[in-house]
Order: C-alpha cells, then sequence, then structure tokens
C-alpha cells in the first residue's frame, strides 16, 4: 500500500506522544487524587475522556503502522473507532451537563465535546473517503488523531491548572 508507507513516521511520533502522555495522565491524577473534594460525574466528564482520546490516537497509530495488505481493512477500523468515538463524544457531552461539581464555560464545551466529536466523526468519514480517494482520507486520519491529541494536552494541562489555582485559592481562602 503505497499510500500509507510514507505516513510511518508521523504514526511512530504522534503514538508515542500519545502513549506518553496516557502515562503521565495517570501519574498527575495519582497525585492530585488527595485534593478534595471529588466528584465521580466530573471525573468521568472531564477526566477519563482525555485518557480514552489520547487512546484512541495510540490505537490509531499502532492501527496505520501495521503492514496492511491494502486500506480496505484499516480504514474499516478507523471509520469504526471513529462511529464509537462519536457516541463516545455525545455521551460525554451528556455527562458534561449532568455533572454539578464545575460549571463549564465555552472553552470546556469545545475542547471536552465539540473538538473531539469533530475528530472522531472526521475519522468515520474518512473511512469511506478512502474507497475514493487513499491520499485525501490519510491526511484527514492525520489531521483528526492531531486533534484527538492536541485537544486531550489541553484537557490534561485544564485539569492540572483546575486543580492546582482554584482548588489552591479556595484552600487559602478557608
Amino acid at each position: 500500500m503505497s499510500e500509507l508507507a510514507p505516513w510511518d513516521s508521523f504514526y511512530v511520533i504522534v503514538g508515542s506522544a500519545a502513549g506518553a502522555l496516557v502515562g503521565l495522565q495517570f501519574v498527575v491524577m495519582t497525585l492530585i487524587a488527595e485534593k478534595p473534594p471529588r466528584s465521580p460525574e466530573a471525573g468521568a466528564a472531564f477526566a477519563t475522556p482525555t485518557v480514552m482520546h489520547f487512546s484512541s490516537v495510540l490505537l490509531l497509530s499502532a492501527l496505520l503502522r501495521a503492514p496492511w495488505a491494502s486500506i480496505t481493512l484499516v480504514a474499516m477500523l478507523w471509520g469504526l473507532l471513529g462511529v464509537a468515538g462519536t457516541t463516545y463524544s455525545i455521551i460525554v457531552g451528556l455527562r458534561v451537563r449532568r455533572q454539578t461539581y464545575y460549571r463549564p464555560v465555552l472553552e470546556d464545551w469545545s475542547f471536552h465535546v465539540l473538538l473531539p466529536l469533530a475528530a472522531y466523526a472526521m475519522l468515520a468519514l474518512c473511512a469511506v473517503a478512502a474507497v475514493f480517494h487513499e491520499r485525501g482520507a490519510l491526511f484527514g486520519v492525520g489531521a483528526a488523531s492531531l486533534l484527538l491529541l492536541f485537544s486531550g494536552i489541553h484537557n490534561a494541562w485544564d485539569t492540572v491548572a483546575y486543580y492546582v489555582f482554584a482548588k489552591k485559592d479556595e484552600k487559602d481562602r478557608d
């Protein structure tokens, strides 16, 4: 499959970054675990999706680095990931709306719901596009993986900043 070969280095870099960031997210969550109050609803809305997006990028990178004979099967797999991720993003949006621990602003809705939803929908659409235009579909998959990676980085940083600054300010006022 000649179209996929030039993407090898891209997915080695992106997949490695996603794998490292998954591990780092676990370290961060462990470090802030002792800072009360905890909210399982907020965790399901904000923390868990970040790990899922990093894991999706890692899975996508592994899938695209495998030596497939043609793009058909790998396109079906990334399309399946896109459909599952789109569904998951809708569930995350419902969780964000239902949780009462934190009132999300437009930036939160954008990075926690809308951008991941767009990335996963792009994956699903690129699976269909791969039938007609492999090269364009691969650029779409690359863009979707970067969108998930950068959304995850933003969300992980946002979580840490919230606990370090907002919770510290609350503690200082007490």
